[in-house]
């Protein structure tokens, strides 16, 4: 038997169970895959709250990352004992192994271990269609980045940074202040001291930024709309601090004519042909260290639950990875 976080119904931390399952052969065009690594993602807390809905009882879990143990007949690109790693649907990836489409995994290239795999195939797939399809950076672009020192953050930061973006962003503490000005960020704002819309205003001279890269939520949405130039983007790719109250569209035009967009990851690597694109830049800026992948928190996978605490706690830094 495996054994898998699995929950029975939405709630707190405490509806995770740790639970004997089935895993059997994979079908034609699947894989079994024994994991290494699993991810831990906010979209997970989400998941088991019941903010984005799944059928129950589940196992929860975007991301992970390990060695494939069975192939499916129909299977020819990938084989027994290949290091993979996905962070696409379906959910079901916080368990010792699982069947999974071979369409949506990618191999994990030499130079990249499992546990930076598993810890990045979300974040950094997500930071890949942020800075080049939602808005593609470019040089000299001031962008404004919330909560500079997570997951995602992490990465975007480094990546922005690298393309000669001047980058702001924010955090809730001056030890996170720290990691995100070691990550990529110029200037760092403290939301927690200092009112972010007046510090963007100074750092730019007023003219404030070219996009927002919001997955905060309700508690940043509307004063990010006053970060942006006319003409500005904000994209809004996650819900952090709670779900964004709909919104009056005149807005946008007494702000500035501001355009706002609401990606996910799924959409953007839909197509097996995007998910390799968009995971081969990843690797890329990976492999020739343009991104470090920081590992700061690991968790038995049995203690997902402290795990999904200390995140909403907002205690966690960077990445983490939880070890069947």
């Amino acid at each position: 038997m495996t054994n898998a976080i699995r929950i029975h119904e939405h709630g707190g931390p405490e509806v995770m169970k740790w639970e004997a399952v089935e895993v059997g052969a994979p079908g034609a065009k699947e894989l079994r895959v024994r994991h290494t690594a699993v991810g831990l993602n906010y979209i997970d807390t989400y998941h088991r709250t019941g903010l984005y809905k799944i059928p129950l009882p589940s196992v929860i879990g975007r991301e992970g990352a390990g060695v494939v143990e069975a192939v499916g007949s129909d299977v020819t690109d990938i084989k027994v004992g290949d290091r993979v790693a996905y962070a696409s649907a379906p959910i079901g990836s916080y368990t010792e192994a699982r069947l999974i489409a071979a369409d949506r995994v990618v191999k994990i290239p030499g130079g990249v271990t499992d546990q930076q795999a598993a810890s990045m195939m979300l974040k950094g797939m997500t930071a890949q269609y942020l800075i080049r399809r939602s808005y593609p950076v470019k040089a000299g672009d001031t962008i404004l980045f919330h909560a500079a020192a997570g997951g995602v953050g992490l990465i975007l930061c480094q990546w922005a940074k690298h393309l000669g973006a001047n980058v702001i962003g924010t955090v809730g503490s001056e030890e996170k202040a720290a990691l995100a000005k070691a990550n990529g960020c110029h200037h760092v704002i403290n939301y927690r001291n200092e009112d972010f819309v007046a510090r963007v205003a100074e750092i730019t001279g007023g003219k404030k930024c070219a996009v927002v890269y919001d997955g905060v939520g309700k508690d940043t949405f509307m004063k990010s709309l006053d970060c942006v130039r006319p003409r500005g983007l904000v994209a809004l790719f996650g819900n952090a601090s709670g779900k964004v109250e709909p919104l009056d569209l005149g807005v946008l035009a007494a702000k500035g004519s501001l355009f706002v967009t609401r990606p996910t990851l799924d959409t953007h690597v839909a197509s097996r042909e995007d998910l390799v694109a968009t995971a081969n830049d990843l690797f890329d800026v990976v492999g020739r260290g343009i991104v470090k992948i920081e590992i700061n928190q690991t968790y038995a996978l049995k203690d997902a639950a402290q795990a999904h605490r200390d995140l909403e706690a907002r205690k966690t830094t960077g990445s983490t990875v939880l070890l069947p």
